[in-house]
């Protein structure tokens, strides 16, 4: 994008009064913004306003992104667009991250919470010690303002037939004494495929208060196709879905269901029971599935009658998959599309051990999982074979969706 006139005045005024790390640092801010701006007219296909076939789509105002480099911190502006997704290959992608983990490190150290020494962290962030209440508040707060639009930005360009929940726990400080706190993420597959980070929330415990005040929130924001709901079987998560997630099925994790019968079976015959389960998730057509789990029931039952029992209370959640396209079946029949997510959160909560508080706790987990995400919409790429979506989605586009209604208790 040339410069105008004015911008040329402009700068050349900037330069003209600048000092010597000043000027480097206007001169790079210049430059870098002169190339993301190039970027994304080469992604669009179009320069502002220029009309070309090769266009294919449109720019929708930008974003702010402060780059700290060695000439200073540079205010710069990355162009969105009103379809798809752009962020400049130039930029660091994991740098929220790093400043919310030394948002998090600073503020832990200024109320002296840390259960270990931060001086080295700090110093390897390139950070000061001595730093203020104040400043870290500053900080915090300007992260948080980006952060929280993140969680709370709308969910209604598409529908969601499927979604993952999950938990992981986490410690942090409340009321001065040590806690665990749970962190709850949902994920979900798009309708064509893709995959997004829907949202995250801490709180005191899996409770079903907590998961459906969560659930409510996605859906407030615009969350809607929903036809199966993968998760792990918690009692106040599964009774939450139902309440909740009105026409959408719940599916039990295949992963964590023969962990589960762990605890009621002898320890060396925990990989003959978890083997001879896996055969009902590997039969190819729905009717075989829920047959072969009755067989698999008597079969076991007979050495382990609580295993039967347990196959068959679950037999409604743990093949609910089977309804769904066949060629879908390998990715909605556990949680582990979440156990990336959850590894990539702890590797950075396990540097900070234990947060000073839950709302720093909530800032980090967001900052990972925003870079999860801007990574899958950058890079998209079907997390599901094509086809299928007919099958779940039978009514025209244009039809409103009448199967998982907004109404709930």
């Amino acid at each position: 994008m040339a410069l105008s006139q004015h911008d040329l005045l402009r700068l050349m005024e900037a330069l003209r009064t600048a000092d010597g790390i000043e000027l480097v640092r206007v001169l790079a801010q210049r430059i870098l913004q002169e190339l993301i701006e190039a970027e994304a007219t080469a992604h669009i296909g179009a320069e502002p306003g220029e009309h070309t076939e090769t266009r294919t789509t449109w720019r929708n105002g930008h974003r702010e992104r402060l780059l700290t480099t060695q000439a200073g911190d540079l205010d710069l502006a990355i162009p969105k667009v009103r379809t798809g997704s752009f962020f400049p290959s130039l930029l660091e992608r994991r740098r929220r991250i790093d400043q919310a983990l030394y948002a998090v490190i600073m503020e832990a150290y200024v109320h002296g919470v840390s259960t270990r020494s931060v001086d080295d962290l700090v110093k390897a962030l390139g950070g000061d010690t001595g730093i203020s209440k104040s400043e870290v508040s500053r900080i915090c707060g300007d992260l948080d303002a980006e952060l929280t639009i993140f969680r709370t930005r709308p969910l209604d360009h598409t529908r969601f037939p499927y979604i993952y929940l999950d938990a992981t726990y986490c410690k942090a400080r409340v009321d001065h004494q040590i806690v665990s706190q749970a962190v709850v993420i949902a994920t979900g597959i798009t309708e064509d495929g893709g995959r997004e980070v829907l949202g995250v929330m801490v709180g005191d415990s899996e409770t079903e208060v907590f998961w459906s005040e969560f659930l409510r929130s996605l859906r407030s924001r615009g969350l809607s196709g929903v036809r199966l709901v993968i998760g792990d079987h918690h009692l106040g998560l599964v009774t939450a879905v139902r309440k909740v997630m009105l026409g959408a099925a719940y599916q039990r994790c295949r992963v964590h269901f023969p962990r589960n019968t762990f605890a009621v079976i002898p320890k060396d015959s925990g990989e003959m029971v978890a083997a001879t389960i896996r055969t009902i998730f590997a039969q190819p057509t729905a009717e075989l599935v829920r047959s072969q789990l009755d067989t698999v029931a008597d079969m076991l039952g007979r050495k382990f009658p609580k295993v039967r029992d347990m196959l068959l209370e679950a037999k409604t959640d743990l093949t609910a998959f089977a309804d769904f396209p066949e060629r879908h079946w390998k990715k909605i029949q556990s949680t582990n599309p979440l156990e990336r997510v959850n590894r990539e959160i702890k590797r950075r909560v396990d540097v900070v051990q234990i947060f000073p508080n839950p709302p720093a706790l909530e800032r980090l987990t967001t900052a990972v999982l925003i870079e999860m995400h801007d990574e899958w919409i950058a890079f998209p790429r079907s997390y599901l074979p094509k086809g299928g979506m007919d099958s779940i989605y039978p009514q025209p586009e244009d039809q409103p969706d009448a199967v998982t209604p907004l109404q709930g208790t």
